[in-house]
């Protein structure tokens, strides 16, 4: 008996049990390359809500890979992101405390261990909301990020945990 491939297998079932996909709508996609088989490689751009930060919604551009491993969910997308975050709402309001860095949003970008990151970190200071967008792997992530900012308003200071 191999240990090797237990250990992935339950590596693998370990990390589907314990991530949760994010919760996105997909507002559009672009096709940057034409397959002969399968869907085209794309960009995609999703809307997540921040689930703590009602009035907040960020926008992520990436790259999805098409063909068939694309089409069945088999290959690995890349790891460059783009990410938009605004106010969307009149207000924005707090569903509780804040911690100062919080991985909000993650979603599976290949089917082994790469997942693509929203983290929303608080700056005090300037009373404003950070966001950070970048992609990790289970042995080796990507340099790749991109970063976006929301200010709050002065009379709406931001409840820290």
């Amino acid at each position: 008996m191999q240990l090797k491939p237990m250990i992935l297998g339950a590596a693998l079932l370990t990390s589907a049990a314990l991530s949760f996909p994010a919760s996105a709508d997909q507002l559009a996609e672009v096709s940057t390359a034409f397959r002969w088989m399968g869907r085209n490689d794309r960009v995609v751009i999703d809307a997540y809500d921040d689930p703590k930060v009602s009035g907040v919604t960020c926008y992520v551009s990436r790259a999805r890979t098409g063909g068939v491993k694309g089409t069945v969910g088999l290959a690995e997308d890349k790891a460059e992101a783009s990410i938009a975050c605004r106010q969307v709402a009149a207000t924005v309001q707090f569903n509780g405390k804040l911690p100062e860095q919080e991985d909000v949003f993650t979603e599976r970008m290949s089917i082994l261990f790469k997942r693509l990151h929203v983290v929303r970190v608080v700056d005090v200071k300037r009373n404003t909301l950070v966001y950070l967008t970048y992609s990790d792997k289970l042995i080796d992530g990507s340099p790749m990020n991109a970063v976006t900012a929301v200010p709050i308003a002065a009379s709406t200071p931001i409840p820290m945990k």
